[in-house]
């Protein structure tokens, strides 16, 4: 195949499953092997040369992947420490009490941050945006030097309307950086500036518990795919149907919390379009998750 050649790579929790097409003379090919649980790279790059041959000579890989996913079933990600206006501290366990079940979701709910992991400090930004406490950046890095010792491997800083002015929670990161031992900081307002305290902390939370994990995992594809000689661009899928760099996964992982899922369901719907129908329902069953949407008009 030539380096016109788009790439497309799906990694589940059993099987990687790769589809190759040549834009110039519309050849495709398939393969699927099995997926390498201790690091999914190697089973990424066994099925990439199955199915379409030598990495260098390859133009774009476009990714859907579980990682993220697997994940948050199975509650394997990082251990989360979290710095919160003081009062606060329950953001997580309080969520919205007006709607104890959300969406008609079923099931326990049990936050990735351990209320242990949640230290407050005093701040305040009110609702205006005005800054009526100022953050103290040695109350931060004390709260992150303890977080740090109890052992948390990713740290979020949550302020209480942080989406009208962010500034308190950017001097916290500024301060927690420079005490905490890994890249993983962020603060909510950078992942979900939006109003509403328990979305945003709760889409932070989530963020961090999965960075660490999917930032690994891409860091060892990146290495694995330019050993191979890889030279074009690798794009991850995201859950609301679209793609993005892996620069921006690794700041998002969030976005991929139904990254393969997602990928399907695209195809289907334009394979239920080609066939004539506007209505489909899709089932992806996987060795992890049995996923099903519908897709409509």
């Amino acid at each position: 195949m030539s380096a016109a050649v788009i790439v497309g790579v799906d990694v589940g929790g059993t099987f990687t499953d790769v589809f190759a097409i040549d834009r110039t003379t519309g050849r495709a090919s398939i393969a699927k092997v099995p997926t390498t649980p201790n690091n999914q790279a190697e089973g990424f790059a066994h099925g990439v040369q199955q199915g379409a041959g030598a990495a260098a000579q390859l133009d774009t890989i476009v990714h859907g992947t579980t990682v993220g996913t697997n994940a948050l079933l199975q509650r394997r990600g990082a251990r989360v420490g979290m710095i919160v206006t003081s009062g606060f501290r329950d953001v997580l366990e309080m969520r919205r009490r007006d709607r104890p079940k959300t969406w008609g979701l079923w099931g326990q709910y049990e936050p990735v941050v351990s209320r242990d992991f949640s230290i407050e400090v005093a701040e305040r930004t009110l609702a205006d945006g005005s800054v009526r406490d100022p953050v103290k950046a040695e109350e931060v890095q004390a709260a992150a030097r303890r977080l740090a010792e109890m052992g948390a491997e990713a740290l979020v800083i949550f302020f209480v309307n942080s989406y009208a002015n962010n500034s308190n929670e950017q001097a916290a990161v500024l301060a927690a950086r420079a005490v905490w031992p890994n890249e993983f900081v962020m603060a909510s307002s950078e992942i979900l500036p939006e109003i509403r305290e328990f979305e945003r902390a709760s889409t932070a939370a989530l963020n961090a518990y999965l960075q660490p994990v999917l930032g690994h995992y891409l860091q060892r594809l990146e290495t694995a795919l330019a050993a191979d000689g890889f030279a074009g661009e690798v794009l991850i899928h995201q859950s609301n149907g679209g793609v993005m760099q892996v620069g921006t996964a690794r700041r998002l992982p969030v976005r991929t919390a139904l990254s393969g899922p997602a990928a399907g369901v695209v195809a289907a719907g334009h394979i239920a379009q080609a066939a004539g129908f506007e209505n489909v329902i899709t089932c992806d069953m996987g060795g992890t998750s049995f996923d099903v949407s519908v897709v409509a008009g």
